[in-house]
């Protein structure tokens, strides 16, 4: 991917690892357009970096999805990249969990992980075919490959947004569009709630192993122990799975 002169959408840009994408990126001479649903945090995104283009937009509603492809192609025309960063993740016992009245809990985390990236790439990716140069980066998880029982529909959303990018990336390979999937290890953000992550990866270190894998052109970058989960044997998934939820089952319990 050519990391300077694009015209760059985050989705969930304002914090975590889209704050700190958009932060490379516009250190790498690119034009930054940030998008989320807190009007605040995008007011303290730009605070931080004043070059940053916010837009308020709620991923969860199929209508303001359109008219945020409709808002960007027309005030930045030349948008070439797409980033679909945002995500929720929530911890839980399925056997404790209210399916009958809190349903709707639940049913966002499906929206956002999965509904929201997969209707952005297919508004923009046609749009990108019609560029010389252009790129749809999804940020999956190294939970795609070995679920974390206790965040299980986080997990599944991002196995499921694994297979998507999969299928996008043969279907645009015969256009200009390339497509990316980053697939984080836990890192220490705010993903889930203040506190959760503070075991993971440093995010800088983190963001920065990441613009390596794409200064070096890999259409999967994975980091810390991501990498060898994107490639794991099916055995090795299962023990690595067992070993995660043994180690964390009292957290919902």
């Amino acid at each position: 991917m050519q990391l300077t002169g694009n015209t760059i959408l985050i989705t969930g840009g304002s914090a975590g690892i889209g704050l700190a994408f958009a932060k490379r990126f516009l250190q790498l001479g690119n034009t930054v357009i940030i998008c989320g649903r807190r009007e605040q945090a995008l007011r303290s995104a730009q605070e931080q970096f004043p070059e940053l283009i916010t837009h308020i937009s709620d991923l969860d509603s199929e209508s303001e999805r359109i008219a945020l492809f409709d808002w960007v192609t027309m005030n930045y025309p030349e948008v070439n990249v797409l980033v679909n960063n945002a995500g929720i993740q929530q911890r839980y016992n399925v056997l404790t969990a209210d399916a009958r009245n809190q349903w709707s809990d639940y049913s966002r985390e499906i929206t956002t992980n999965i509904e929201a990236p997969f209707h952005l790439a297919m508004l923009f990716a046609p749009y990108f075919a019609a560029r010389k140069q252009a790129a749809i980066l999804n940020v999956t998880s190294g939970l795609a490959f070995t679920p974390f029982a206790i965040a299980p529909i986080y997990s599944a959303t991002k196995a499921a947004l694994h297979s998507f990018t999969m299928s996008l990336r043969h279907q645009l390979s015969n256009t200009a569009v390339e497509v990316i999937e980053i697939a984080p290890p836990a890192v220490n953000t705010d993903l889930g709630g203040a506190g959760l992550h503070t075991h993971g990866e440093p995010l800088d270190a983190f963001a920065d192993g990441i613009f390596e894998g794409l200064q070096a052109g890999l259409s999967e970058i994975g980091y810390g122990t991501s990498v060898d989960r994107l490639r794991m044997s099916r055995d090795d998934i299962d023990k690595y799975t067992e070993q995660m939820y043994q180690a964390t089952r009292n957290l919902v319990e």
